[in-house]
């Protein structure tokens, strides 16, 4: 059994971006997905899932070399409890499983390290700030199952709400944990505040 795996969730349709593919928008020169997988990668020692829907041949082609492995979820469009679903039934057996965000270009090796130490081995570890839950979360080896159980609601969202006897909220102010990529808007602040970091 590996120590630690991920899935990367690439297969949303970014709907509130317009036309524009946000996973395939350049930060610094490399396409958003491809930054968030390197830093996956740079994390786990198991082989990292990315969970592929929406225009899955560009995303591909943006993770091109990279030793991935990809799962295609053809219901897509019924929403991200999906993917999760398609990733955690393909993704190695690991000790801790990340559920990674193809949309946050500002997380670090270290913020997943960080993450990692916190995590209850009986818990899924979130990372919260006030009331603002962040992303990636940690999923224990031993939840696994049951985020599969629930055919009609898979995945995360609502088995830790169900179930907050077995969610580990770790408190945080490191800004990367909550700041994913939806809108226009979004981008614009962030390179907005790139300008501003000395």
């Amino acid at each position: 059994m590996y120590k630690c795996a991920a899935i990367v969730l690439a297969a949303g349709m970014s709907t509130r971006m317009g036309d524009t593919n946000k996973l395939l928008i350049e930060i610094d020169g490399t396409p958003m997905i491809r930054r968030t997988v390197m830093t996956a990668l740079a994390t786990c020692d198991a082989p990292v899932t990315v969970v592929t829907g929406h225009q899955s041949d560009l995303i591909k082609a943006a993770l091109s070399g990279l030793p991935v492995t990809f799962v295609f979820n053809p219901n897509y469009a019924k929403g991200q409890k999906i993917s999760v679903a398609c990733g955690l039934n393909a993704s190695p057996e690991a000790e801790s499983t990340l559920v990674v965000l193809g949309d946050q270009p500002r997380l670090t090796p270290q913020h997943l390290s960080w993450l990692l130490a916190q995590q209850n081995a009986a818990k899924i570890t979130i990372p919260i700030c006030g009331e603002n839950r962040g992303n990636p979360i940690v999923v224990p080896h031993a939840l696994m199952p049951r985020l599969l159980a629930d055919k009609r609601n898979p995945g995360c969202y609502m088995f830790t709400r169900q179930n907050p006897d077995l969610v580990k909220f770790v408190e945080t102010g490191q800004h990367p944990f909550f700041q994913d990529i939806d809108k226009p808007e979004d981008l614009d602040n962030l390179t907005q505040q790139e300008e501003l970091t000395p």
